[in-house]
């Protein structure tokens, strides 16, 4: 009987597109034999990756409601201020960039996954 480690597999982002899919999937390849280091790789599975999609006000609020958060303790898990997270409860601002993929995170991993 064989004792032979397993190799891990890493679960291949969610591709934008068909072409992108089979980039990945030959690059992921290429890795595993070698050929591409782990940073390339990093490169490429952010390149691949769906955006994602906007939160509006009322999503914002129904999210930190769903969580028993106050708009402080939001503000602070995500590491913004209070005042930006009343601003997109208000629509007068919109999160983006880390902001958003925190928004993100804590829709579909829950508070846990920030703490």
């Amino acid at each position: 009987m064989s004792t032979k480690p397993k190799t891990q597999t890493k679960a291949k982002p969610q591709a934008a597109s068909r072409v992108l899919e089979t980039v990945y999937e030959t690059a992921a390849d290429l890795e595993r034999l070698g050929f591409i280091d782990k940073r390339k790789m990093q490169k490429l599975d952010a390149l691949c990756m769906e955006p994602i999609a906007p939160y509006d006000s009322a999503q914002i609020r129904a999210l930190r409601e769903q969580h028993n958060l106050s708009q402080t303790v939001m503000a602070t898990v995500l590491n913004t201020s209070a005042s930006t997270v009343r601003k997109w409860e208000i629509g007068e601002k919109h999160p983006s960039g880390p902001s958003l993929k925190l928004l993100n995170l804590l829709d579909r991993k829950g508070l846990d996954a920030l703490l």
